[in-house]
């Protein structure tokens, strides 16, 4: 797993998955013709709420959810998760703090886990359990859960990266002045 951290953390990749995570968050998922908020975007749900929100999808705007959910949103997750763990390994502040770079991999797990969830239920409806949902929602849930701690972390690690770069540019720390 160190390898895909590594290849994570290249200047590269942080910059075109930074760029995909924009593209997916304010092009992508925002233009998709779903009729109502999607399901993914929500911290939690009920039974009833979810069932109420796959009624208002309506038949179309169930088929492209039940289309974009197992394409488009689970490439998003290996997107972010990339941009994330890369953030939080290349910046992260001691070696033995690598293992924190795992931090949005666990997160992205529980979100492929309610993108299948979610594809089944939009498929299913609605004819749908209730212990579904449950599954669903709990996998939000924790997705929700980890999203700000490791975005705060990688973002917080860049901006100390960032500070002491510029201190070190500014106060010739270590240029021998």
């Amino acid at each position: 797993m160190r390898r895909y951290f590594e290849f994570a953390s290249g200047t590269y990749v942080l910059a075109a998955t930074f760029v995909a995570t924009l593209a997916f968050l304010f092009l992508v998922f925002p233009n998709l013709p779903i009729n109502g908020e999607l399901l993914d975007l929500k911290p939690s749900y009920s039974y009833d709420e979810a069932m109420a929100a796959l009624k208002e999808y309506g038949e179309d705007g169930r088929t492209v959810y039940a289309w974009a959910s197992p394409t488009l949103d689970t490439l998003f997750p290996l997107v972010y998760v990339t941009l994330f763990a890369g953030l939080i390994y290349r910046f992260r502040l001691t070696e033995g703090l690598w293992f924190l770079a795992y931090l949005p991999v666990i997160s992205g797990m529980f979100d492929l886990l309610e993108n299948v969830q979610v594809t089944a239920m939009l498929i299913s409806f609605p004819e749908i359990s209730e212990s579904q949902v449950a599954w669903a929602s709990t996998a939000t849930s924790v997705k929700t859960f980890l999203g700000p701690i490791y975005q705060l972390l990688g973002l917080g690690l860049l901006l100390i990266a960032g500070l002491r770069a510029a201190y070190a540019k500014f106060f010739g720390g270590g240029s021998g002045s």
